[in-house]
Protein backbone atom coordinates (compact mmCIF):
# COMPACT_ATOMS: atom_id res chain seq x y z
CA UNK A 1 0.00 0.00 0.00
CA UNK A 2 3.01 2.34 0.41
CA UNK A 3 6.56 1.81 -0.27
CA UNK A 4 8.57 0.26 2.28
CA UNK A 5 12.36 1.12 3.38
CA UNK A 6 14.36 -1.97 4.56
CA UNK A 7 13.16 -1.39 7.99
CA UNK A 8 9.85 -1.56 7.25
CA UNK A 9 10.20 -4.66 5.06
CA UNK A 10 11.62 -6.51 8.45
CA UNK A 11 9.12 -5.20 10.40
CA UNK A 12 6.76 -6.18 7.98
CA UNK A 13 7.99 -9.88 8.08
CA UNK A 14 7.72 -10.00 11.80
CA UNK A 15 4.35 -9.18 11.79
CA UNK A 16 3.45 -11.84 8.93
CA UNK A 17 5.63 -14.34 10.92
CA UNK A 18 3.37 -13.81 14.10
CA UNK A 19 0.59 -14.66 11.92
CA UNK A 20 1.72 -17.68 10.59
CA UNK A 21 2.60 -18.52 14.25
CA UNK A 22 -0.52 -17.49 15.65
CA UNK A 23 -2.53 -19.82 12.68
CA UNK A 24 -0.16 -22.92 13.99
CA UNK A 25 -1.81 -22.08 17.76
CA UNK A 26 -5.12 -22.37 15.58
CA UNK A 27 -4.49 -25.45 14.24
CA UNK A 28 -2.90 -27.10 17.37
CA UNK A 29 -6.38 -25.77 18.79
CA UNK A 30 -8.25 -27.66 16.46
CA UNK A 31 -5.95 -31.01 16.47
CA UNK A 32 -6.58 -30.70 20.25
CA UNK A 33 -10.44 -31.38 19.67
CA UNK A 34 -11.31 -29.37 22.59
CA UNK A 35 -14.25 -27.46 20.90
CA UNK A 36 -17.05 -29.96 21.13
CA UNK A 37 -20.54 -30.45 22.27
CA UNK A 38 -21.10 -30.08 26.29
CA UNK A 39 -18.13 -27.71 26.82
CA UNK A 40 -18.60 -24.22 28.34
CA UNK A 41 -16.70 -21.20 26.41
CA UNK A 42 -14.32 -20.86 29.37
CA UNK A 43 -13.68 -24.48 29.84
CA UNK A 44 -12.41 -24.36 25.92
CA UNK A 45 -10.55 -20.81 26.84
CA UNK A 46 -8.22 -22.52 29.58
CA UNK A 47 -7.40 -25.17 26.98
CA UNK A 48 -6.15 -22.70 25.16
CA UNK A 49 -4.30 -20.97 27.18
CA UNK A 50 -2.86 -24.14 28.00
CA UNK A 51 -1.59 -25.32 24.46
CA UNK A 52 -0.32 -21.50 23.67
CA UNK A 53 1.92 -21.52 26.72
CA UNK A 54 2.97 -25.01 26.77
CA UNK A 55 3.15 -25.94 23.04
CA UNK A 56 3.85 -21.70 21.86
CA UNK A 57 5.73 -20.14 24.71
CA UNK A 58 2.85 -17.49 24.53
CA UNK A 59 3.14 -15.80 27.60
CA UNK A 60 0.78 -12.56 26.73
CA UNK A 61 -1.65 -11.30 24.52
CA UNK A 62 -2.15 -7.67 23.44
CA UNK A 63 -6.29 -8.34 23.81
CA UNK A 64 -8.21 -10.50 25.57
CA UNK A 65 -8.77 -13.73 23.85
CA UNK A 66 -12.67 -14.96 23.25
CA UNK A 67 -14.44 -18.32 22.64
CA UNK A 68 -17.89 -17.91 21.60
CA UNK A 69 -20.66 -20.34 20.94
CA UNK A 70 -24.30 -19.96 20.29
CA UNK A 71 -26.03 -16.84 20.38
CA UNK A 72 -22.64 -15.05 21.61
CA UNK A 73 -21.52 -15.52 18.24
CA UNK A 74 -23.18 -12.21 17.18
CA UNK A 75 -21.68 -9.90 19.76
CA UNK A 76 -19.34 -7.31 19.30
CA UNK A 77 -15.80 -8.23 20.96
CA UNK A 78 -16.82 -5.48 23.60
CA UNK A 79 -19.45 -7.04 24.33
CA UNK A 80 -19.87 -9.33 27.87
CA UNK A 81 -22.71 -11.87 27.52
CA UNK A 82 -22.95 -14.48 29.88
CA UNK A 83 -21.08 -18.22 29.51
CA UNK A 84 -23.08 -20.79 27.30
CA UNK A 85 -22.20 -24.65 26.41
CA UNK A 86 -21.54 -25.68 22.93
CA UNK A 87 -24.43 -27.08 21.55
CA UNK A 88 -24.96 -30.41 19.12
CA UNK A 89 -25.43 -27.84 16.04
CA UNK A 90 -24.01 -24.70 16.92
CA UNK A 91 -21.28 -22.04 15.36
CA UNK A 92 -18.10 -21.11 17.58
CA UNK A 93 -15.64 -18.53 16.90
CA UNK A 94 -11.97 -17.96 18.83
CA UNK A 95 -10.66 -14.83 18.89
CA UNK A 96 -7.08 -14.29 20.19
CA UNK A 97 -4.28 -11.53 19.91
CA UNK A 98 -0.91 -13.66 20.71
CA UNK A 99 2.17 -10.98 20.81
CA UNK A 100 5.17 -13.17 19.52
CA UNK A 101 8.70 -11.00 20.96
CA UNK A 102 7.26 -7.66 20.42
CA UNK A 103 4.63 -8.17 17.06
CA UNK A 104 1.21 -8.17 17.63
CA UNK A 105 -1.31 -11.37 16.00
CA UNK A 106 -4.75 -10.73 15.73
CA UNK A 107 -6.52 -14.00 14.05
CA UNK A 108 -10.17 -15.05 14.14
CA UNK A 109 -11.75 -18.80 12.90
CA UNK A 110 -15.12 -19.99 13.56
CA UNK A 111 -16.38 -23.53 13.25
CA UNK A 112 -19.50 -25.33 12.98
CA UNK A 113 -20.41 -28.43 14.95
CA UNK A 114 -23.09 -30.82 14.03
CA UNK A 115 -24.65 -30.86 10.68
CA UNK A 116 -26.46 -27.94 9.71
CA UNK A 117 -25.90 -26.66 6.40
CA UNK A 118 -26.82 -23.12 7.06
CA UNK A 119 -24.41 -23.39 9.52
CA UNK A 120 -21.57 -24.88 7.52
CA UNK A 121 -22.41 -22.00 4.69
CA UNK A 122 -22.09 -19.43 6.82
CA UNK A 123 -18.80 -20.83 7.99
CA UNK A 124 -17.14 -21.35 4.24
CA UNK A 125 -18.44 -17.57 3.53
CA UNK A 126 -16.70 -16.33 6.02
CA UNK A 127 -13.10 -16.42 4.09
CA UNK A 128 -14.79 -15.53 1.14
CA UNK A 129 -16.20 -12.32 2.28
CA UNK A 130 -12.59 -11.59 3.76
CA UNK A 131 -11.03 -11.91 0.46
CA UNK A 132 -13.67 -9.47 -0.93
CA UNK A 133 -12.92 -6.99 1.64
CA UNK A 134 -9.01 -7.55 1.12
CA UNK A 135 -9.48 -7.28 -2.95
CA UNK A 136 -11.34 -4.11 -2.21
CA UNK A 137 -9.03 -2.43 0.77
CA UNK A 138 -6.29 -2.96 -1.99
CA UNK A 139 -7.83 -1.68 -4.67
CA UNK A 140 -7.21 1.94 -5.04
CA UNK A 141 -4.27 3.80 -3.29
CA UNK A 142 -6.59 5.69 -0.64
CA UNK A 143 -9.34 3.65 0.29
CA UNK A 144 -10.61 5.00 3.40
CA UNK A 145 -11.87 2.98 6.85
CA UNK A 146 -15.20 4.05 6.18
CA UNK A 147 -15.46 2.80 2.58
CA UNK A 148 -13.74 -0.57 3.73
CA UNK A 149 -16.76 -1.00 6.93
CA UNK A 150 -19.10 0.01 4.31
CA UNK A 151 -18.20 -2.71 1.60
CA UNK A 152 -18.11 -4.89 4.33
CA UNK A 153 -21.55 -4.67 5.06
CA UNK A 154 -22.70 -4.64 1.33
CA UNK A 155 -20.66 -7.89 1.22
CA UNK A 156 -22.80 -9.91 3.86
CA UNK A 157 -25.47 -8.41 2.57
CA UNK A 158 -25.08 -9.80 -1.34
CA UNK A 159 -24.96 -13.19 0.32
CA UNK A 160 -27.62 -13.02 2.81
CA UNK A 161 -26.65 -12.28 6.00
CA UNK A 162 -25.80 -9.22 8.23
CA UNK A 163 -22.53 -7.72 8.93
CA UNK A 164 -22.46 -8.38 12.87
CA UNK A 165 -19.60 -5.92 13.62
CA UNK A 166 -19.50 -2.15 14.19
CA UNK A 167 -16.07 -2.64 12.83
CA UNK A 168 -14.38 -4.33 10.06
CA UNK A 169 -10.63 -4.23 11.52
CA UNK A 170 -8.31 -1.96 13.21
CA UNK A 171 -4.38 -1.01 13.37
CA UNK A 172 -2.01 -3.84 14.81
CA UNK A 173 1.52 -3.43 15.17
CA UNK A 174 4.13 -4.05 17.96
CA UNK A 175 3.30 -4.43 21.54
CA UNK A 176 1.44 -2.45 22.73
CA UNK A 177 0.37 -0.30 20.15
CA UNK A 178 -2.94 0.40 21.52
CA UNK A 179 -0.93 2.91 23.99
CA UNK A 180 0.60 4.71 20.74
CA UNK A 181 -0.75 8.76 20.23
CA UNK A 182 -3.15 8.20 17.57
CA UNK A 183 -6.36 8.94 17.66
CA UNK A 184 -9.10 5.86 18.02
CA UNK A 185 -11.52 6.61 15.76
CA UNK A 186 -8.57 6.53 13.07
CA UNK A 187 -7.57 2.99 14.35
CA UNK A 188 -10.32 1.30 13.16
CA UNK A 189 -12.32 0.32 9.80
CA UNK A 190 -15.82 1.90 10.59
CA UNK A 191 -18.22 5.29 9.25
CA UNK A 192 -16.06 6.88 11.76
CA UNK A 193 -13.06 6.81 9.72
CA UNK A 194 -12.48 9.45 6.63
CA UNK A 195 -8.97 8.57 6.75
CA UNK A 196 -6.93 6.38 4.21
CA UNK A 197 -5.37 3.03 5.05
CA UNK A 198 -2.16 4.45 3.69
CA UNK A 199 -1.83 7.32 6.11
CA UNK A 200 1.53 6.25 8.15
CA UNK A 201 1.06 6.53 11.95
CA UNK A 202 2.68 8.77 14.77
CA UNK A 203 6.16 7.42 13.44
CA UNK A 204 6.04 7.76 9.85
CA UNK A 205 5.70 4.00 9.24
CA UNK A 206 3.24 2.39 7.42
CA UNK A 207 0.27 1.46 9.12
CA UNK A 208 -0.99 -2.66 9.24
CA UNK A 209 -4.33 -3.56 9.51
CA UNK A 210 -6.46 -6.61 10.25
CA UNK A 211 -9.98 -7.44 8.38
CA UNK A 212 -12.67 -8.65 10.38
CA UNK A 213 -15.41 -10.27 8.71
CA UNK A 214 -18.33 -11.05 10.94
CA UNK A 215 -21.94 -12.43 9.77
CA UNK A 216 -24.65 -12.99 11.24
CA UNK A 217 -27.83 -15.28 9.96
CA UNK A 218 -31.04 -13.10 8.94
CA UNK A 219 -32.47 -14.15 12.43
CA UNK A 220 -29.54 -12.85 13.98
CA UNK A 221 -29.25 -15.90 16.19
CA UNK A 222 -25.70 -17.10 15.96
CA UNK A 223 -23.44 -15.86 13.33
CA UNK A 224 -19.60 -16.33 12.68
CA UNK A 225 -16.44 -14.19 12.60
CA UNK A 226 -13.00 -14.31 10.84
CA UNK A 227 -10.11 -12.28 10.74
CA UNK A 228 -6.19 -11.88 10.03
CA UNK A 229 -3.67 -9.11 8.19
CA UNK A 230 -4.47 -7.46 5.38
CA UNK A 231 -1.81 -8.55 3.47
CA UNK A 232 -0.84 -7.65 -0.51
Amino acid sequence: MTHQTEDDAARWARMVDAEERAFALLDAIEAAGIMKPGRTEGEVDRDIEAIAADQFGIARNWHQRLVRAGPNTTCIFSDRPDEVTIGPEDTVYVDMGPVFEQAEADVGRTYAMGQDPARHALVAALPEVFEEMRAFALSKPDVTGAEVYDFACRAAEARGYHFGGKIAGHTVGEFPHATWPLEPAHQRLWPDNPEPLSKPDHLGRPRYWILEAHLVEPGRQWGGFYERLLRG
